[in-house]
């Protein structure tokens, strides 16, 4: 079960962020914020690409959009989302319930800035129906994430193309 990759990795790390488990799905953006009952933008949505041939981790806060010029400047590609299934494969993480500790194989992470305007987020925990509660600075040191510019401004229109 991908909660227990999660769980493990924590424990290997001597890190003791609870893991909650709730009766009602987190599997969206909309559905995490209204069971946790914050805003979508504190709800870190992990979103898995695969980059010139390997796959990346991008957490950004929840209303956030992929902005796919910055993606290209920053990665040097396009931007290629993985399908469910190579999610899955990739990561050990049921999409819905994708976050970036206990992953099945090594894949780099980068966190966007977007998220900095937080005081707390809400990744999920390895589940639909799962997550915790952390800092952007405790989430960039656990999992050794990077800082990247890859999302739309506030306010910016919908239909910016790359």
């Amino acid at each position: 079960m991908s909660v227990e990759l999660v769980r493990a990795f924590f424990a290997e790390r001597g890190l003791s962020f609870e893991i909650r488990e709730i009766c009602e799905s987190t599997g969206t953006v909309e559905l995490a914020a209204r069971a946790l009952g914050v805003e979508p933008a504190l709800i870190a949505k992990t979103l898995a690409f695969t980059v010139v041939g390997r796959g990346i981790i991008v957490v950004t806060t929840g209303d956030a959009r992929i902005d796919n010029r910055k993606f290209r400047k920053t990665f040097q590609a396009k931007a290629r989302m993985m399908s469910p299934e190579e999610v899955l494969e990739t990561t050990g993480h049921p999409v819905g319930g994708v976050c970036p500790f206990g992953l099945k194989n090594r894949l780099d992470i980068y966190l966007d800035v977007g998220l900095k305007r937080y005081e707390r987020i809400y990744p999920a925990a390895g589940s639909v129906n799962s997550h915790i509660r952390i800092t952007p600075g405790e989430l960039c040191i656990i999992t050794g994430g990077t800082w990247v510019d890859v999302c739309r401004d506030r306010g910016e229109g919908e239909n910016t193309r790359a």
